[in-house]
């Protein structure tokens, strides 16, 4: 495994001290705040602590304050309900003292049953794609000094954009985006942690899908631009050393937010998982 990828895998594990409550430590990836797939990477973990034999089916989760990169985070997970064939968990992410995330995660325990899902959409295959790490390298020379390292540093998830924007001079354009993600692994033989990995890419990329059609970037700096909520949804058993189609679009902007979906699905077409965020998108 390389150190990166064990750096993620040992920051979403996290201690247990005692009485469903949890700690982990912050990953500092140069935004000016806690990354907030982190959070919610973590606040499945805490919860999938306290279910035995059932995999999380789905999660909905707030962001509530911004979070403290240089400091742990604390987890308190509430058992709701343990049923026959669904367990709930409510989590609780604070920092010195304050919540910063709050959720709900349902977990099922295994069964069959009816089987669809919608068609996997056209894509290019990743192998053809420069990753995201790449892109950052061409870019470096154009962007500020203190951009630089975040934008070509050694990352754990390898993200290969279709058709990436440039963010120093971006165009308008519809409402969608494709990327194909992995984690470079090889990664343990725990669905817990695939799950967990997933919750914690998901949230790379996707905001910024609802600003396509009007041009604006991250590096703008009259936008003020937020994740407010996230849903993930999880279909069928995955793993994060494998490609992964991160199928994107934005429906709806409004009264200052930006609605975002997205759906995976593995190499073979198959619909993996999905996931909702609805986002600040506000011009300061």
């Amino acid at each position: 495994m390389l150190d990166v990828t064990k750096k993620l895998v040992e920051l979403l594990y996290l201690a247990p001290t005692g009485g469903d409550h949890y700690r982990g430590e912050s990953q500092d990836l140069g935004f000016p705040h806690v990354f907030g797939g982190q959070v919610l990477g973590q606040a499945l973990m805490a919860a999938s602590h306290t279910v035995e034999d059932r995999l999380c089916h789905s999660l909905h989760a707030y962001f509530l304050r911004p979070g403290n990169k240089k400091m742990p985070i604390e987890y308190e997970v509430q058992r709701v309900r343990d049923g026959r064939s669904f367990s709930v968990r409510r989590v609780i992410a604070r920092q010195d003292g304050k919540e910063i995330l709050t959720g709900s995660m349902s977990f099922h325990a295994s069964e069959e049953g009816f089987e669809h899902q919608v068609e996997m959409p056209d894509a290019p295959n990743p192998e053809t794609l420069r990753s995201e790490q790449d892109w950052g390298k061409m870019m470096a020379p154009q962007a500020p000094e203190a951009l630089r390292e975040i934008m070509t540093r050694d990352r754990p998830i390898e993200i290969r954009p279709v058709n990436p924007t440039n963010p120093f001079q971006p165009d308008k354009r519809p409402p969608l985006k494709q990327s194909w993600i992995r984690a470079l692994g090889p990664l343990p033989d725990d669905p817990v942690l695939h799950r967990c990995l997933l919750t914690y890419a998901s949230d790379f990329s996707f905001l910024g899908t609802s600003l396509n059609p009007h041009g604006v970037s991250f590096m703008n700096k009259e936008l003020q631009a937020a994740s407010l909520d996230h849903a993930m949804w999880f279909h069928r058993d995955f793993r994060m050393e494998d490609w992964l189609l991160y199928d994107k679009d934005s429906p709806s902007a409004s009264a200052g937010r930006g609605f975002n979906r997205g759906n995976f699905f593995n190499q073979e077409g198959v619909l993996v998982a999905s996931a909702v965020q609805e986002a600040l998108i506000r011009r300061r």
